[in-house]
This record gives C-alpha cells, sequence and structure tokens, in this order.
C-alpha cells in the first residue's frame, strides 16, 4: 500500500467518525418532547420540564459548533501537513527521540486546550450559569487550568517519556513493557485516586457524626462492607449538581458525596445511594473495569508496535521520515473505529453493571429510596428523559432515567 492510499484512508476514517457521531447526535433530537413523561409527574412541574428541554437544545446546538470546529480543525491538520509540520519543527530543535515526542504531543495539547478556552468559558459562564448549575469563579476556573497544565507536564509527560524511553530501549519487547508499566501507573491511580488526585482540586471532609454516618455504618455492616472512609467533597465548589463515586480498592476504598446531594436529599435516598455504590464493589464491577482496561491496554499497544515497525502510517501524514510521534498519531486516527466499538461495548457492561448495582442496592435500603433518589437526582441535573436507544447505546455508561425506574419496578413487582 502506498502511502498516498493510506492517507485517503485517514481521510475516510476522520470523516466517516464525524458523520457518525453527528448522526447519532442528531437521532437523540427526534426523540424531544413537549410531552412530560406520566412517571415522572410527581416530581417534574411543566415549568422545569421545560427548562431540561432549552437546556437539551441549547447543548445540542453548543456540541455540534464545538464539534465542527474540532473536525475543522483536524482536517486543516491533515490536508495542509500540519502535523508534519510540527514534526519538523521539534526535530529541527533536538535530535532525542525523547524530548521530540514531549515538545510534539506538548504542543498540540496545549494548542488545542488553549484555543478550546473561550468555549469552555462560554459553556461555563453562560450555559451553565444561565440554567443555574454553574458556581466556578474566574479564579478558580483559572486555577484549574494551571493545575491541569501542571499535571499533564508532570504526570502525562513523565509517562510520555518513560515509554519513548521503553520503545527506544526494549525493541521487540515494547509493548510487552510499556503494558507492564501503564498497568502499575494505572493501578497506582486507582489505589490513591481520592488521597492523591481529588484534593488538588477539591476540599474532602469526612462525613460528620449522625443520623446519616449511622445509617450508613449500619447498612454497610448488613451488607458485610468494610467501610472505613465516607467524605464529603466541596462539589459545590464548581457546581450545584449532586454526585456520588467509589474509588479505590483494599485499605484504600472510599466512597465520596457531593455535598450538593445532602441538601437535596433524605437520610433514607442518601443511604440508597451509598448502597448502590457499595453494590458496584460487592458485584466486583471495580474489579472487572481495572482488568477490563488493563487487557485493553495491552491490545492496544500491541497493535501500535506493529504499526511502529513500519515507516508507512507516519509517511501518509507527509513527512519524509519515520518518527515515533507521528506513526502514535496515524495510529491514534486508524485505531479509533476500534476504539469507538471497545467503547459502546464497554458502555453496554457498564449499563448492565448499573442495573445490577441498582437491585443489589434495593435489597440494603428502604423500599422506593433509590427510585426517589434518581428522579430528584433528574430533576436537580436536567437529565434527559426521552434519549433516543442508539445514542444511549453508543453513548450512555448508564441505562437512562426510564430504564432504571422501569427495572426496579419490575424488580418490586417480582419480589
Amino acid at each position: 500500500m502506498s502511502p498516498h492510499i493510506l492517507f485517503i484512508i485517514i481521510l475516510i476514517i476522520t470523516i466517516a467518525g464525524f458523520l457518525f457521531d453527528q448522526w447519532i447526535s442528531y437521532l437523540n433530537t427526534k426523540t424531544w418532547s413537549n410531552v412530560l413523561p406520566g412517571e415522572l409527574r410527581d416530581f417534574y412541574d411543566e415549568q422545569t420540564y421545560r427548562r431540561q428541554q432549552d437546556y437539551e437544545k441549547v447543548n445540542y446546538r453548543f456540541g455540534l459548533v464545538s464539534d465542527v470546529l474540532s473536525f475543522l480543525g483536524i482536517m486543516v491538520m491533515l490536508l495542509l501537513g500540519g502535523f508534519a509540520w510540527i514534526d519538523g519543527m521539534v526535530i529541527g530543535i533536538t535530535n532525542s527521540a525523547i524530548p521530540q515526542a514531549m515538545l510534539f504531543f506538548g504542543i498540540l495539547a496545549f494548542t488545542a486546550d488553549v484555543l478550546s478556552i473561550p468555549l469552555d468559558i462560554y459553556h461555563t459562564f453562560v450555559i451553565e450559569k444561565h440554567f443555574g448549575f454553574n458556581n466556578t469563579t474566574p479564579a478558580t476556573f483559572v486555577l484549574d487550568k494551571l493545575k491541569g497544565w501542571l499535571l499533564a507536564i508532570l504526570v502525562g509527560g513523565g509517562l510520555l517519556a518513560l515509554v519513548v524511553f521503553i520503545y527506544e530501549e526494549s525493541g521487540n519487547l515494547f509493548w510487552l513493557l510499556t503494558w507492564l508499566s501503564i498497568s502499575v501507573f494505572s493501578l497506582f491511580l486507582s489505589y490513591f485516586y481520592t488521597t492523591l488526585l481529588v484534593p488538588l482540586f477539591n476540599k474532602l471532609s469526612p462525613l460528620p457524626d449522625g443520623e446519616l454516618r449511622d445509617a450508613i455504618k449500619e447498612v454497610a455492616a448488613r451488607a458485610g462492607f468494610n467501610l472505613k472512609d465516607v467524605s464529603i467533597m466541596d462539589g459545590s465548589k464548581r457546581s450545584s449538581r449532586g454526585n456520588a463515586y467509589f474509588s479505590g480498592f483494599g485499605p484504600k476504598k472510599s466512597i465520596v458525596l457531593f455535598d450538593t446531594l445532602l441538601n437535596d436529599h433524605t437520610t433514607d435516598e442518601l443511604v440508597a445511594v451509598l448502597a448502590h455504590e457499595i453494590g458496584h464493589y460487592k458485584k466486583k464491577h471495580i474489579l472487572k473495569g481495572l482488568i477490563s482496561g488493563v487487557a485493553q491496554t495491552g491490545v492496544l499497544l500491541f497493535i501500535l508496535s506493529l504499526f511502529l515497525k513500519s515507516p508507512l502510517p507516519a509517511l501518509a501524514l507527509g513527512v519524509a521520515e519515520s518518527s515515533f510521534q507521528m506513526s502514535v498519531i496515524a495510529f491514534g486516527i486508524l485505531y479509533s473505529p476500534v476504539s469507538m466499538v471497545l467503547g459502546i461495548v464497554t458502555n453496554v457492561i457498564s449499563r448492565r453493571n448499573e442495573f445490577e448495582a441498582d437491585r443489589y442496592a434495593t435489597g440494603l435500603s428502604h423500599p422506593g429510596a433509590l427510585q426517589d433518589a434518581l428522579k430528584k437526582l433528574s430533576v436537580k441535573n436536567l437529565s434527559n428523559l426521552t434519549p433516543h436507544a442508539w445514542y444511549v447505546f453508543v453513548h450512555y455508561s448508564h441505562p437512562s432515567l426510564i430504564q432504571r425506574l422501569d427495572a426496579l419496578n419490575s424488580q418490586s413487582g417480582n419480589s
């Protein structure tokens, strides 16, 4: 195959991926409705539902503009040889492979992030503020950006340097040694996520003594779950949205509640949310997710190692001589259909896990409490109540609210 033919394939994949995403997003607009679903009439009023529909429409238009600009940027880089130009520039600065790769990807990432700042500002301070979600101050926004860039340099740059070093020194063992290194790093992040990374952006405080803590300890004891740490995170610092999540494993496992949940939910509802998170752990969803992620990384790196043995992918992007960074860029585009399929499979499994965790939670918590909590979260977050089935299939890691309520009602009716 010639570099020209491969370049045509790269263009086709890029265009097809963009059109597919837009088609799926367009389908999602076809399910918009002015009629409030009957299951939610006890929680939604007509005015709130109209706000939800308006929010969905505004975000669709914003997403369309953002996607088109990103697509045009990639097409300009491909058609005008932008990747090859940056590659030539960094090669002119240094002959060492590690600095070349760090400069190349650093320039791309920093430029893309800076160009996206106007869109980020508009979404945060115009759209999210208009619909009552944004609590981020300009100072917090700037500080988050600076912290993100610093982490990208230290963590991302360090990991990239290690990968290139292994590539330069290990020959055919590149994919295996890189796989082991990234897997250890991923496990480290999963283990220490709440104690190391979260405090860089948010304040965590222990759940105070009282009715809620006693109820959580009681349900954890009934589940046989050794829960040492329940933390409250100041999510209200940036947004009024509510959430909760489970992180870590072994002695570092912990459950984090956003402070925005505490004022909007009863003790029974919060216990149901916690029971759902415990369900993920008891059903080994966390462990299975880690194993799946490690396995997918291994497959990706093995295929990448085959690409790196050939100069063809890099030459297809317009360079005269192959380089690590150009081969990775070409591989990333060519691998994107596989990545999309794997993402869909991952979402299917994730939605199944959510149903399973919901079922587990109903066995531990007050009847109907989880349903009430899910409804309130949907109202608070202005969630899409009627997403298109194909959009859910491709993009949703969680089932839609109606799907979860139907499943819980079915379980209740069978019990």
